[in-house]
């Protein structure tokens, strides 16, 4: 099979199987375990930026500073572009910004914002995997297969957070989809011209990173302080964790194979 097939074949299975993995857990859910689960989409998303995308990220970068200086420029922008996302949903004084006693979810803030950065994310896989197959086809083999297991965690926390930001399961599921395509995008955009994309992965990087990074930080964890019972902070403390360990097992095993 010619490079360009094996590349097309793995961003598709990449994007496609991720999301109906991802999908299929989060289908099944009740509504009322979604909020607890938001736990563990924080955990998801810190241990993808932190495991995962930050090391490549300062790995592949020439300056540690001007890494550093992207990731702060990022968040940033995501906190701007939050603004904007709120002006838009938000006139005069009634919505849930201006009422610290509204419920529900947050009218698509958290869906927005994290759909950008995984389909940023998506999209510098895609161009990882065509320079994986340029090089050897058994390395893109191994490394599609890796960036699919540590995309099925990350991808049912982005699934949860669509759901918490008010999107049905089918929008939802459409949603990530669609954000999958920038993989296949990615992939054919680094085989046509990796030589000039590669010195760009590390700044594409250091912004899904920033974009996870203001989602968890910045919009769910403050959400997990309106249940500060004990019983329900130890549950978020745990599902955090378990966040965290999937991600960091999933790179752990192909880490260990490859």
């Amino acid at each position: 099979m010619p490079t360009l097939g094996w590349i097309l074949l793995a961003c598709i299975a990449g994007g496609v199987l991720s999301v109906l993995a991802a999908a299929a857990f989060a289908l099944r859910l009740k509504p009322a375990k979604v909020p607890m689960l938001i736990s563990f989409a924080v955990g998801a998303l810190l241990g993808a930026v932190f495991l995962e995308i930050l090391p490549h990220a300062f790995t592949e970068a020439d300056s540690i500073y001007d890494m550093a200086f992207t990731i702060l420029v990022g968040i940033l922008l995501f906190f701007v572009l939050e603004k904007l996302v709120l002006w838009r949903h938000c006139h005069e004084e009634q919505c849930e910004a201006h009422d610290p006693h509204e419920g529900g979810h947050d009218h698509g803030r958290s869906g927005t914002m994290i759909m950008i950065g995984d389909t940023v994310h998506n999209f510098v896989d895609g161009i990882l995997i065509a320079a994986a197959f340029l090089a050897d086809t058994q390395v893109g083999i191994v490394t599609a297969l890796a960036i699919i297991a540590h995309e099925v965690p990350q991808e049912v926390g982005d699934f949860l957070i669509l759901l918490h930001s008010g999107y049905s399961k089918r929008m939802a599921f459409a949603v990530n989809l669609l954000s999958s395509l920038a993989m296949v995008a990615g992939g054919v955009l680094g085989y046509a011209a990796l030589s000039e994309l590669q010195q760009w992965i590390p700044t594409l990087l250091g912004l899904a990173a920033a974009s996870m990074l203001y989602v968890s930080v910045a919009d769910l964890i403050p959400g997990l302080h309106k249940r500060p019972e004990p019983q329900h902070s130890a549950a978020q403390i745990l599902l955090i964790g378990i966040g965290i360990g999937t991600i960091w097992l999933t790179h752990f095993v192909f880490e260990f194979v490859h």
